[in-house]
């Protein structure tokens, strides 16, 4: 499902939603969805106020994940706290890949493009798989338990690297993203003129992004460019990237608000 989902799709999409939940309720077990995108988790938090009465968690294998799961947990189990780990979190379906070069000397710089066009090739669909993090030249694949042996045997090659793919404890992946900082003045905080200093683009060549639900804050979809950002929204804009708003600084002579961002490289 792309960024814009049809009116067909979107029905179908909360029907599933509402199966999912019906089934947890009658087998008072948790269930779960495949990995969401930034557009079908806006749909699933706006199912979920809609009828309240639908408990869902979500989660993607590690915090800040943008891809992740739904969990639907029945009535029974969410108030006596029984669907809940040793952890405190829910036992989701998730398996994390290590993929590394089996010669790093002559390996290319992997991309997460790479790796997933190398999925797609194996007949891998998407939502079957959730983030890619790529570090230095390891990367980490996080997918459905039931394709992760098949992943591990057969992906043997990214372009032209060979490539050796092992399972890996959830517990034992650590990501810290690359950031940058940025700082830049803007005549206000709305979210068209902050997206232009964190992309280097024209508010005007920015529009369309969010009129056309490309633009997503808190992995809610926003359509408005007035929307004024608020300190630590995470913004996330399909075909360009994601940051964090870190808030104002200061302002200039001018009366601009001065304004700090990280944006995740």
């Amino acid at each position: 499902m792309g960024s814009e989902m049809c009116i067909r799709d979107r029905l179908l999409f909360v029907k599933r939603i509402r199966e999912l939940w019906d089934t947890a309720q009658r087998r008072d077990c948790v269930t779960f969805s495949d990995f969401l995108n930034l557009n079908e988790q806006n749909i699933l938090h706006q199912t979920l106020q809609k009828f309240s009465w639908i408990k869902g968690e979500t989660f993607g294998g590690y915090e800040g994940a943008e891809r992740q799961i739904a969990a639907f947990i029945p009535d029974a189990l969410y108030i006596t706290g029984e669907w809940e780990n040793d952890v405190g979190l829910i036992s989701y379906p998730i398996s994390c890949i290590r993929i590394v070069p089996r010669n790093a000397k002559f390996a290319d710089q992997l991309t997460h493009r790479d790796i997933l066009g190398a999925l797609m090739n194996l007949g891998i669909e998407r939502s079957k798989t959730g983030d890619i993090a790529v570090c230095g030249k390891e990367s980490y694949l996080f997918c459905s338990p039931h394709l992760a042996q098949l992943i591990c045997r057969e992906l043997i090659r990214i372009r032209h690297t060979s490539v050796a793919c092992t399972l890996c404890d959830l517990t034992e992946f650590s990501y810290h993203p690359r950031t940058e900082m940025i700082r830049g003045s803007a005549a206000s905080i709305r979210l068209d003129a902050v997206m232009a200093i964190a992309f280097q683009s024209s508010r005007s060549s920015l529009l369309s992004l969010v009129s056309d639900g490309c633009v997503f804050i808190n992995g809610r979809v926003i359509t408005t460019n007035a929307y004024a950002l608020k300190e630590q929204d995470i913004v996330s804009v399909r075909g360009y990237g994601r940051f964090r708003y870190i808030g104002e600084i200061g302002a200039t002579k001018k009366g601009r608000h001065m304004i700090e961002l990280e944006k995740y490289i």
